[in-house]
């Protein structure tokens, strides 16, 4: 596992491309729990952020713990297009109730620093082949569509809290390193399907694996929604979360979301109501903010010119009339 994990991180390293991460629109990876394929963008700064109520509760263990949780995310694009830096850090507040003790709880949970990479971009450089004589050849599906972008994450949980919000009596390492694979595909009719492989608190008492599969659908310019499940495994602990919900993009930097989670089973039965916002500064991303002015500026000024030939187009022909033998 050790050499995997090594082999993982030098690949990670050492691969480089070049391609644009920039979106006209935000690009975030809320509400959901995966995350996408592709970074914010060179020198552009993004926050996540978002507040949950939940509800914990077990039936053969009886206890309820209620309270609220925040998370916080911040992402930035630096070095290369395809590469960003994420800081991840989860804060809960709750009272734990059983039979022999109630405790009101409060803390950071986690804190995960990590690194984010794109490999591979199937559109890169791709143009759908044109065929001069085949009216039937240039309407088919393109199966092109099919192949999935490829990114590589690799981090580190600071477990801060580690023993308070613990499923286990077992004494949980400081540091768990985490790795996952990122896979992304953006498919006709709006539709984006996300998947993530992950392995998380490596080499601790916890050490998990899981997936979180996102289905994601454009509705119009303002408004997706979406439908994911996240299932993860380990020694102690395994279950399957449901999560749904929608996002309104407010303007090109600002995004709102809603979202409900819930697991399959009662030991425990998990549940979550989230409200959250995304909001990024990118305006020292000149490579694309600077061009598109330059468009915009020549398209006005021809529409300039041709409203200025038509004014002269008009006074020729009023002009016309008037004039007098």
């Amino acid at each position: 596992m050790k050499l995997n994990l090594l082999a993982f991180i030098g690949c990670f390293l050492w691969f480089q491309n070049s391609v644009a991460q920039y979106t006209d629109d935000i690009n975030s990876n809320r509400p959901g729990n995966s995350m996408s394929a592709f970074s914010v963008g060179k020198t552009v700064f993004q926050l996540e952020s978002g507040s949950n109520y939940l509800d914990e509760s077990h039936n053969i263990l009886d206890y309820t713990a209620k309270g609220y949780g925040v998370d916080l995310t911040a992402r930035y694009g630096f070095y290369r297009e395809q590469l960003e830096a994420i800081v991840n850090i989860n804060y809960q507040n709750d009272c734990y109730n059983s039979e022999v003790l109630s405790q009101h709880r409060n803390g950071i949970k986690t804190t995960t620093i990590g690194f984010k990479y794109l490999f591979y971009d199937p559109m890169k450089n791709y143009e759908k082949p044109v065929s001069f004589i085949s009216w039937k050849a240039n309407h088919k599906y393109d199966w092109h569509q099919l192949i999935p972008s490829v990114a590589g994450y690799v981090g580190f949980n600071f477990n801060t809290h580690k023993e308070l919000f613990s499923r286990t009596s077992e004494t949980i390492g400081t540091f768990g390193p985490k790795a996952m694979v990122i896979t992304q595909n953006i498919l006709p009719g709006a539709w984006v399907f996300i998947t993530n492989i992950f392995m998380d608190q490596y080499g601790t008492s916890m050490q998990s694996l899981g997936y979180v599969v996102t289905l994601t659908k454009g509705f119009n310019d303002q408004w997706t929604g979406f439908i994911e499940n996240k299932g993860i495994k380990n020694d102690y602990y395994s279950d399957g979360i449901f999560t749904g919900g929608a996002a309104y993009l407010v303007s090109n930097s600002l995004q709102l979301d809603v979202s409900v989670s819930r697991n399959y089973k009662d030991t425990p039965k998990l549940f979550f109501v989230g409200l959250g916002a995304s909001w990024r500064f990118d305006g020292n991303y000149e490579e694309v903010l600077y061009r598109t002015p330059k468009k915009e500026k020549k398209k006005d000024k021809s529409t300039k010119s041709k409203d200025k030939e038509k004014e002269k187009t008009k006074k020729r022909l009023d002009a016309v009339p008037s004039v007098k033998p």
